[in-house]
């Protein structure tokens, strides 16, 4: 094995800890995406009720005032399901985030197994 540079050592770990920093980062924003994406299936959910409600007084007495109450109500559902269309998650996003693990989970292994040989165990 060729000797390893004093700089080489410090270049891996500060490049390890790039890595799990942008990781995290990235579970962060999976967290938050997330987070969105709940809330707004509990607003779309709240829009459907209110609208089918909204629908029923309509189809009863027929007045402006429940007319465009419905139509803005119709409205928002749209909006809010645009919303959860856009926010979904990306694949390509879990794809990295699990290949980070994958490769810190197998660096670990091989630390492990070489640590392990290392001492005797």
């Amino acid at each position: 094995m060729p000797p390893q540079r004093p700089n080489q050592s410090n270049e891996e770990a500060i490049n390890i800890e790039q890595s799990l920093q942008e990781l995290e980062q990235a579970l962060q924003d999976f967290k938050s995406r997330y987070a969105q994406v709940q809330a707004d299936r509990d607003r779309q959910q709240d829009l459907r009720q209110q609208l089918s409600i909204a629908e029923r007084e309509y189809q009863q007495k027929r007045s402006k005032a429940l007319r465009a109450e419905v139509k803005q109500l119709r409205q928002q559902l749209e909006e809010v399901e645009i919303a959860l269309e856009s926010q979904l998650f990306s694949w390509s996003g879990l794809r990295e985030i699990f290949w980070q693990i994958v490769r810190f989970g197998g660096v670990g292994l091989i630390l492990g197994w070489v640590l392990r040989s290392w001492i005797g165990g």
